[in-house]
């Protein structure tokens, strides 16, 4: 089992979007960065993913889910009408990646990009890193233990 960590603006996408979901099931689709991409290829159904809120007011994990289906193509790409357009993707090029996922806990606070800058058993992990941006990072074990407990404070 692997350890992820997905961002969304919740004005996009939020964690209240995914709990409305049937079955709170969603895909995570529209990334189109290349390195978030072929981390989404190297997930696995059963893999855990914190779920980030960016760009709010308050920044920080807001809940976990679960990989419920692996890396297939994203449609959304391929669609002239879909803000995720890329016109060098297709059916038969499909260049970009999305995966399922499931909620499976809705966090009672969050924990937050300041809470997890001070946080010294965090201090490398790859969300802290002067100028990342990507939306789909690795977690360490360590590092999703240390959230989690952060999460029950």
């Amino acid at each position: 089992m692997a350890f992820w960590l997905l961002k969304s603006e919740p004005a996009s996408f939020s964690i209240d979007d995914l709990a409305a979901r049937p079955h709170q099931t969603e895909h995570w689709d529209g990334v189109r960065n290349f390195q978030a991409r072929n981390y989404l290829r190297a997930m696995a159904p059963g893999d855990l993913a914190f779920f980030y809120h960016s760009s709010c007011a308050v920044p920080g994990v807001v809940g976990e889910v679960e990989i419920s289906r692996a890396s297939y193509p994203d449609p959304t790409a391929w669609d002239p009408g879909d803000h995720h357009y890329d016109p060098r993707a297709s059916a038969s090029n499909p260049v970009w990646s999305m995966v399922d996922v499931v909620l499976r806990a809705r966090y009672s606070r969050i924990v937050t990009l300041t809470e997890l800058k001070a946080c010294p058993a965090v201090a490398g992990m790859r969300l802290l890193a002067r100028g990342n941006r990507l939306s789909v990072l690795p977690v360490t074990p360590e590092e999703w233990q240390v959230i989690r407990g952060l999460a029950r404070r």
